[in-house]
């Protein structure tokens, strides 16, 4: 049992690591890709690549026809609709500020399940909230980058708001069946809500960079399908309670590797956000 949750552990940092680093390969890939040709790339090489571990490990593909549409809903918001919103985000802000703000999504989704199921969150929990918003709040009015935009906070909001949305439409179907098999068909769906996007965005597959084609090729083989194979064995062997704490270095992951590799730098009161925001965050996923 330790083993196995030893494991889970280091897989659970290897996703923090990963999914981290995906910010800075959005980044960099969009200088070539379109916003939404980049997630079509992304998630046909994810399909496969998970069709693939879901052979070898044995995992049903077979969904009920009723689950469909509910399945299909959570596609197009988890994936097409959420990567509309973050690619476009990412492309007018620094991978560092995008981070930060995705990051509050535990904190949208406690505030969410508040009227929801009609839960009494304890005062530290209520303390991680009112930080975690203080910090981004800092984030964003204290921006010093020229590659800011007031539209790219709006994408990014649109992109916490998809997740959380994401979120409890899929809860009905996590019961239902093994959350690879749920997950392999919200990329599939989702890639072909990606479709019309792209087509629109008049993408030219020729003459594309190494530069860009080997970080659209992380983002599917790391950022989506190994990295989202993972997460589901840390989800089942540690629990969603202490599994959150893994996301909530993704940030920390983020700004470290944007500064280091991209050079991106934060003002100093947006570094206190930053720091003030994780802090929120880790006290409002606490609770569980």
């Amino acid at each position: 049992m330790k083993q196995r949750q030893g494991a889970a552990t280091l897989f659970g940092v290897v996703v923090a690591v990963i999914w981290g680093m995906t910010f800075l390969s959005i980044k960099v890939a969009l200088r070539e890709f379109g916003p939404m040709s980049l997630s079509l790339f992304r998630f046909v090489i994810a399909s496969i690549l998970l069709a693939l571990v879901m052979v070898i490990t044995r995992v049903e593909f077979r969904v009920a026809w009723r689950d469909v549409p509910l399945l299909s809903l959570s596609g197009l918001v988890g994936v097409t609709l959420y990567f509309y919103f973050e690619n476009n985000g990412i492309l007018r802000l620094t991978a560092s500020e995008s981070s930060l703000i995705v990051g509050a999504i535990p904190v949208v989704t406690l505030l969410c399940e508040i009227p929801l199921y009609r839960a009494r969150p304890p005062r530290l929990v209520v303390l991680g909230i009112l930080l975690s918003f203080a910090g981004v709040t800092l984030i964003v009015l204290r921006s010093e980058s020229a590659t800011s935009s007031p539209i790219g906070y709006l994408f990014m909001v649109g992109a916490v708001l998809s997740w959380v949305a994401y979120g409890f439409i899929t809860k009905p179907l996590s019961g239902r069946y093994p959350m690879l098999t749920i997950t392999f068909w919200q990329m599939i769906i989702g890639a072909i809500g990606c479709i019309p996007f792209a087509l629109v965005e008049r993408q030219v597959w020729t003459g594309l960079s190494a530069t860009a084609l080997l970080n659209a090729a992380f983002l599917g083989i790391f950022g989506s399908a190994i990295g989202y194979w993972l997460y589901v064995i840390v989800l089942e062997r540690l629990g969603p309670g202490r599994s959150s704490v893994f996301i909530n270095l993704i940030p920390v992951v983020s700004v470290a590797a944007s500064y280091v590799i991209l050079r991106e730098r934060l003002s100093l009161l947006q570094i206190i956000g930053a720091v003030i925001a994780i802090a929120g965050v880790y006290l409002a996923s606490s609770r569980n």
